[in-house]
């Protein structure tokens, strides 16, 4: 007959030594966002942990108060397509921007009616008779208060990629990719036109255009083009194309702005943290290039 009284389980063994435990008691932990940031650093300083786990930690910290409106991409800088257009001008926008996925609208911006994945257009070069309202994918919605940390849960459940942002209103705010939650934990993260290393690179687009770092050094873009790249300013030298545009612009260029310089037309494609990522390069027009 089993015994109706089992005898208690014994709690699990606490392996702080007293002195951890009077330490603990004395300095209880971090009570405040503040102070667990802190506390972090101190742990990093002592070799607990290392500088990108402390970077990384702090990014989960400091995402538990942010929400998509933080982080979105605004309305006025998104890359929509538009349902009625012909399939060479969509194709032009996808060489152009590099985006994988975007936001179709039908009539007026604001009705965003689905989002594109940019692989599905190779099933339009294959039967060009292929509706295109049947490639679209269901746009996912949420508000501008939405939280990070339930934005991403969602992201994971729903497999989506991309949500547009709505104000409070139900306009169209903007919108936010899964990167756009993942860089505030694990920061910049870098796609397949990133480049390895600190040389920056140039290439060739179908529409014999070229694609252009922010930190590809001045010279190699001289040597590249057969021109000279020189600022207004002759006091003033600059390592990157990035830098010597911008000083040439006076401000930090945005996505879709231009400049013309020796025969050359650059426009913006993507900044990130204060700076140009990626230039599209062809000549000025009317102008050809040299060489």
């Amino acid at each position: 007959m089993s015994d109706p009284h089992p005898a208690r389980l014994p709690d699990k063994e606490d392996k702080r030594t007293f002195l951890q435990k009077l330490v603990e008691f004395i300095h209880p932990g971090p009570d405040s966002t503040a102070e667990l940031i802190e506390t972090l650093a101190e742990a990093e300083g002592n070799n607990v942990i290392g500088a990108e786990s402390r970077v990384m930690l702090e990014g989960v910290i400091r995402m538990a108060d942010m929400t998509a409106g933080d982080v979105m991409v605004p309305a006025t800088r998104m890359d929509l397509i538009d349902i009625d257009a012909p399939y060479d001008e969509l194709l032009r926008v996808v060489i152009s921007t590099a985006h994988s996925r975007f936001p179709v609208f039908e009539g007026d911006h604001e009705n965003i009616i689905g989002i594109l994945m940019a692989k599905d257009l190779l099933k339009l070069q294959r039967a060009p008779e292929f509706n295109i309202r049947a490639l679209l994918r269901p746009a996912a919605f949420v508000p501008e208060s939405k939280g990070l940390n339930d934005l991403l849960r969602e992201f994971r459940g729903n497999r989506n990629h991309l949500a547009m942002v709505v104000d409070e209103f139900g306009r169209t705010a903007g919108l936010i990719t899964i990167e756009d939650v993942l860089e505030q934990i694990v920061g910049e993260i870098e796609d397949e036109f990133d480049i390895a290393g600190d040389e920056g690179d140039i290439f060739g687009l179908a529409d014999r255009t070229y694609r252009v770092s922010g930190d590809t050094p001045v010279e190699r873009v001289n040597d590249a083009f057969n021109v000279t790249l020189t600022g207004g300013d002759p006091d003033a030298a600059f390592d990157t194309i990035g830098g010597l545009i911008a000083h040439e612009m006076g401000h930090v260029p945005k996505r879709g702005e231009q400049h013309v310089m020796a025969g050359l037309q650059f426009v913006v494609l993507h900044t990130k943290g204060g700076a140009v990522k990626w230039f599209k390069v062809s000549p000025a027009p009317e102008t050809g290039l040299e060489g």
